[in-house]
């Protein structure tokens, strides 16, 4: 399984080599840093015997910052991609590596482990055909993830999102958190939505404790407050966590959209999230989260 991981010599840069490390640990992943390049930047693989422009040498440099912060044992390797944009150069090295994540950082700007959508991060969460996992703003850590979290919401729906979920916990043998979120300030009556949230989240249980190991941990929460954000902070977080949540269902089959709801749980999260295209299946197996 190959990760691509969206590179910059910058502290989003760095997040996003930590979560991806992270992620990678308990699965043997290969990592792919991309770092992206204007179309019209000049750049030469392997200059030796020449003289390096001072392109080519950022390019150089960044290649040492970003290798140095992959942790001893884990497989990478650094890549260089001429693009239109940084998203479509994720996007490209990612089909062409057939990987099964992308991992980027949040913008630069917002609060301390939080997440700030930048414009790199909005274009994939509304085209990439596979998962997209975001690293909150100071994200450092490389240990395995310890628990994974799945938004269930309080309809049917999102099998994709519910699928890799348990199919990532089994394999990295964690804990699995399903969580379904009531905003009792939207539209509808608030102690109606909080039933049809345990009644779903409970049925979505029921289905994942029988396609897991007898034995392995399971478990279903519902938080409520008067906003999406205000219901987060209700919620218990592992600094080891790592919350997946499902496509919009406006999105193209196969592809990424990410709804409004969707977008406030990211604003608010404390920990990274893993965003699931709509009907996404690799041909061979589910994608490796």
């Amino acid at each position: 399984m190959r990760y691509v991981v969206g590179y910059t010599p910058t502290e989003r840069g760095a997040d996003a080599v930590a979560l991806a490390s992270a992620m990678a640990r308990a699965q043997g992943a290969h990592l792919d840093l991309v770092y992206v390049v204007d179309r019209r930047t000049p750049y030469v693989a392997n200059p030796e015997g020449t003289r390096a422009s001072a392109e080519e040498q950022h390019i150089l440099t960044a290649e040492r910052q970003g290798m140095a912060l992959v942790p001893e044992g884990l497989e990478a390797h650094f890549h260089v991609r001429q693009a239109d944009s940084f998203a479509a150069g994720l996007i490209d090295a990612a089909l062409e590596y057939r990987a099964g994540l992308i991992v980027v950082g949040a913008a630069s700007t917002g609060l301390f482990k939080r997440h700030t959508v930048g414009s790199v991060a909005n274009a994939l969460l509304h085209a990439a055909p596979v998962p997209v996992a975001l690293a909150p703003r100071g994200y450092r850590r490389t240990e395995a993830i310890t628990r994974l979290t799945l938004a269930v919401g309080q309809r049917p729906g999102a099998e994709a999102a519910i699928d890799v979920a348990i199919e990532s916990a089994e394999r990295r043998g964690v804990p699995l958190r399903l969580v379904s979120l009531v905003e009792l300030d939207a539209e509808g009556d608030g102690g109606e939505n909080v039933n049809a949230a345990h009644i779903h989240a409970n049925t979505v249980l029921a289905a994942a404790a029988h396609r897991l190991p007898e034995g392995h941990h399971v478990s279903v929460e519902v938080a409520h407050g008067r906003t999406i954000e205000e219901a987060i902070d209700d919620l218990e977080w592992d600094d080891g966590e790592v919350m997946i949540v499902g496509s919009s269902r406006l999105a193209e089959k196969y592809k990424l959209f990410i709804g409004s709801t969707a977008n406030k749980v990211l604003r608010a999260l404390p920990v990274p999230m893993v965003v699931v295209p709509r009907d996404y299946q690799r041909v061979d197996s589910f994608p490796e989260v």
